[in-house]
């Protein structure tokens, strides 16, 4: 079988870091944080008070008042980064066929707002069910995907992905498949989570995932660092649009990147930990490097799934030197969780996002708020802190891992034509 080649088209995204990729990726150069006291809800009793929000969004700019009020706000997230990305790419009437155009979108929790609120509301009462009409199809994970296909008439595949933190990538590996596979010509990927309301950071609280930095939020996400103590919770959304690459080239279509290729593994370990020595993680590279059919050296940069956690950047950071032998020392490794915090199932989008313009500049963003080295990390590894790096970069390697033992790793080249 012939497979197509997978090109990136349209980018689109909505951050703690800006509303659009532009100014997202300004402030990830600069090493910006988007960590603030959390605006959402009194979060006055919670253990963590912050969290890296999306700030200055009015959805009523971007989306119908009326439709606005069937959405919950992960889904109103994903239509408008959806949206900004089939702008960019230029997808209009007439220069595709809606049959041959799918959505692959991803989420990690979907509505957890709405059915917070839905279920409180209840609790209050005396009995008498007195639900929202749109409290289901507001809250499902699959809803993004469809209000993207209906915006925008795409009558190919369509569903979502949920496998945890690791949703978005899950998403863009299923939608570059879609392409490669030949099922379609265009698909609209990518990922969206709305969580800072009190059952996110409550239920992340309580099992010891947060930081509680509440002193300093701007420093409390500090991937790799000796003092790091959790992640910071963040929301919003990440879009892509993937073509195969003669579709692209017929309609004129500028092309950020190739898509390589993809790798998906388990820990079959711990619910919620990573394996202590990284084995999934180290395979789910391994399996990308075997898809992309490329070797470690060909990689040049590698943004980690780094959340700030313990245990995980460690395990990670084994994993990478397992997977990639000596070119370890020869990549670039850095965590943008350090300024966006953690998108949950919207993370593998917006760091794929970061990945791309990556290629594009040639700069490596860095990992932000690194000052005390943790002596369980391999000083000899070069990892991009607190400054953003020149260098050529050939390809990058973004990392997701979710609670289960979900891994999923996406491997992104410049084009080569």
């Amino acid at each position: 079988m012939n497979f197509k080649r997978v090109v990136v088209t349209g980018l689109g995204a909505l951050t703690p870091l800006g509303n659009n990729v532009q100014d997202y990726w300004a402030n990830l150069v600069k090493g910006v944080s988007g960590a603030t006291p959390i605006t959402k809800f009194n979060a006055e009793k919670f253990k963590t008070r912050f969290a890296c929000e999306v700030k200055d969004f009015d959805v009523n700019q971007h989306i119908n008042r009326k439709e606005a009020r069937k959405m919950d706000t992960f889904t109103q997230y994903a239509v408008v980064a959806a949206d900004q990305a089939i702008k960019d790419a230029g997808i209009e009437s007439g220069n595709f066929d809606p049959k041959r155009a799918g959505v692959i979108w991803g989420s990690g929790i979907g509505g957890l707002g709405t059915f917070q609120k839905e279920i409180s509301e209840f609790a209050k009462g005396d009995g008498t069910p007195k639900f929202n009409p749109f409290f289901i199809p507001k809250m499902i994970a699959d809803i993004a995907a469809g209000w993207i296909s209906m915006q925008h008439g795409f009558k190919g595949i369509n569903f979502v992905t949920v496998s945890a933190c690791a949703s978005a990538t899950n998403a863009i590996m299923s939608a570059s498949e879609a392409i490669r596979y030949g099922k379609c010509d265009v698909m609209i990927t990518g990922g969206s989570e709305a969580s800072v309301v009190e059952g996110g950071v409550g239920g992340f609280s309580a099992v010891k995932a947060l930081s509680e930095r509440n002193d300093s939020p701007e420093t409390a996400s500090r991937p790799f660092d000796n003092s790091r103590d959790g992640f910071v919770l963040g929301e919003g959304a990440g879009a892509l649009v993937l073509e195969s690459y003669e579709h692209a080239v017929a309609r004129g279509a500028k092309i950020y990147c190739e898509i390589a290729g993809c790798g998906a593994s388990a820990d079959a370990y711990h619910l919620t930990a990573p394996h202590p020595e990284g084995e999934g993680a180290m395979q789910v590279m391994l399996n990308a490097m075997e898809d992309a059919n490329m070797k470690p050296e060909d990689i040049d940069y590698i943004n980690v799934h780094g959340t700030s956690t313990p245990l995980g950047d460690v395990a990670e950071l084994m994993a990478v030197q397992k997977a990639f032998g000596d070119h370890a020392y020869n990549l670039n490794i850095s965590s943008t969780k350090s300024m966006t915090g953690h998108l949950l199932g919207a993370a593998g989008a917006v760091e794929s996002i970061a990945c791309v313009m990556a290629l594009q500049d040639q700069v490596v963003p860095p990992t932000i708020n690194h000052s005390e080295a943790d002596p369980k990390i391999d000083p000899k590894l070069k990892l991009t802190l607190n400054k953003a790096e020149k260098r050529e970069i050939r390809a990058v390697v973004n990392n997701t891992f979710g609670f289960g033992g979900h891994n999923f790793s996406v491997i992104m080249k410049k084009l080569e034509e």
